[in-house]
């Protein structure tokens, strides 16, 4: 495992981290096999683990709360998220900030998340939805800094909200977020126009997820896919989704190099941006965990393929079902 500087943290994360999304609202989850995959990810070398109270209502944390309790010789760097009082993902740009994030809000559930967790200090707290129209407020400010004046909570960041990248420049602006974790993968570049240069500025922590673009950069799916009515991408990929997901997928397909997979491709093309500290790739299975974790080190992809790759590039607008 290679582990990449995280920002002006300094933080050593490793550049495959786990993203525990899949640890709740999908289908097709086990707890014992969830545990042999987390454990098989820190025997790994993976220490950077995103998780949020979002997910389960505070299950997956505290299933990563019983991984760091397993390994206590380990350092594993524990990144949760605070989910917005009005439980509306992702936010829009007429929400005030006083009805998703007030500052008694804030310190709720960092305490919340400090007992899920059961440890004395988050390591990285992240607002699960995000305004940059809120950057100036005072009241998020004070309850941050006193947060962290606390030992409470040692970093800070933002998950900005899907296909909007440039929702958050002010805010990084502001000195107070450590961290920016942002959909970036081979249809989502997005994020290289504006967001990764201001972090690189200002030594920012960059987490890139969704780095199959929730499963279509497997390869995997057809214009047929379905998904139980139980499960979150059911209402993700609608079929104006599904459909042109598919078809960009297999677009790329006719670029994939020979003796390469789908999923290797598109964390590989991830991991080929020095601006990117780590990936969370969801790993709920220990096949996903030895597959993910074998492309770190490898060698950099070619400039020619680099340039096709780059044609992929798909840019979206959020709209109703893009949640």
């Amino acid at each position: 495992m290679q582990y990449r500087r995280f920002g002006r943290s300094d933080w050593k994360v490793s550049e495959i981290g786990y993203g525990m999304w899949g640890l709740a609202g999908w289908t097709g989850s086990d707890r014992k096999e969830t545990d042999d995959s987390l454990d098989l990810a820190v025997e790994s070398g993976v220490n950077f683990f995103d998780t949020a109270w979002g997910y389960g209502e505070g299950l997956s944390e505290r299933i990563l709360g019983d991984l760091i309790r397993r390994f206590p010789e380990q350092k594993i760097y524990a990144a949760t998220k605070i989910p917005p009082k009005n439980r509306i993902w992702p936010s829009k740009s007429d929400f005030k900030l006083d009805a998703v994030f007030p500052a008694d809000y804030i310190r709720e559930y960092a305490e919340i998340s400090l007992r899920n967790l059961g440890t004395e200090q988050i390591d990285l707290l992240q607002f699960h939805v995000w305004e940059d129209a809120w950057a100036d407020r005072d009241d998020w400010k004070e309850v941050v800094t006193k947060l962290t004046q606390e030992g409470k909570v040692a970093r800070w960041g933002i998950s900005v909200n899907r296909w909007e990248p440039n929702n958050s420049l002010k805010t990084i602006e502001t000195g107070l977020i450590d961290a920016v974790q942002v959909i970036y993968n081979i249809f989502d570049q997005a994020p290289e126009d504006k967001l990764f240069p201001l972090c690189r500025k200002h030594d920012i922590g960059v987490i890139a997820r969704v780095p199959f673009d929730e499963g279509t950069l497997t390869g995997t799916f057809t214009k047929e896919t379905t998904f139980p009515a139980d499960d979150w991408r059911s209402t993700y990929f609608v079929p104006e989704n599904l459909n042109s997901s598919v078809d960009h997928a297999e677009a790329l397909r006719a670029d994939l190099p020979d003796g390469m997979t789908m999923p290797e491709l598109a964390l590989r093309f991830i991991l080929q941006n020095d601006d990117v500290q780590t990936t969370i790739p969801g790993m709920r299975k220990l096949p996903h965990v030895r597959s993910n974790v074998a492309n770190s080190g490898k060698e950099p992809l070619s400039k020619e393929l680099m340039q096709k790759l780059k044609t992929h590039r798909w840019d979206r607008e959020p709209t109703e079902w893009s949640q």
